[in-house]
């Protein structure tokens, strides 16, 4: 059984989940240098949120990866390089992998835009495999990754999210805001709605006055 990680940082998910990223799509240059994990880090596209890290901020947070076993430096090269260990460290599946790093990187999403997003990291064949590595992430007996949200009003599709910082602070809904809220809310629609109507009354006595003239 794997040891149960410490709650990540947004900046070392950012860090892993640019290096899971780049080791696919970017072969050619992975492991990366510092720069270059700096230069995927501060990406203003394919980034939720956008950060603007420091290349201090970005060798503290590789620091705090190496103790964690999720990252290594490559020996062998005059620049110091870096690659990531997340799926031999934490016992997942490529598959998953892929879909852990585009949730690291980019935040919540349904399993469609996760199939989406993911096709430059690995092609699913459907959204019913996406649903199913999902469902083996959440259902891990070492510890769940992921999560699937609750649906959020107006949306036909429930989002999910990484763990690897902790459990997400959900948004309180229409549905838990405090009845006296709505009570002012539903009295100051009341109150338009007479001063328009007395509006339009008033309108249509001006137009009724010139007509009879």
């Amino acid at each position: 059984m794997a040891d149960a990680l410490p709650t990540l940082s947004l900046l070392e998910t950012r860090v892993l989940g640019t290096l899971l990223e780049k080791q696919r799509t970017v072969p050619d240059t992975y492991p990366l240098s510092v720069n270059a994990l700096l230069a995927g880090c501060n990406q203003k596209t394919s980034r939720n949120p956008v950060v603007e890290a420091s290349e201090g901020d970005i060798l503290q947070a590789i620091d705090v990866l190496k103790d964690l076993d999720l990252v290594r430096e490559v020996s062998g090269s005059r620049v110091s390089r870096f690659e990531h260990r997340l799926e031999r460290r934490l016992g997942v599946p490529t598959q998953a992998a892929a879909l852990l790093a585009v949730l690291m990187l980019r935040g919540p999403q349904t399993a469609g835009e996760l199939r989406l997003n993911c096709e430059r990291l690995h092609g699913f064949a459907d959204i019913s495999a996406v649903e199913a590595f999902l469902e083996e992430l959440a259902a891990r007996p070492d510890g769940a990754l992921a999560v699937e949200l609750p649906r959020q009003p107006g949306s036909r599709e429930n989002r999910w999210t990484h763990l690897l910082s902790g459990q997400p602070a959900l948004d309180a809904g229409p549905a838990a805001r405090s009845p006296v809220s709505n009570a002012r809310e539903i009295n100051e629609l009341r109150a338009r709605v007479a001063a328009l109507e007395a509006e339009v009354a008033e309108l249509r006595s001006l137009l009724t006055g010139r007509a009879g003239q």
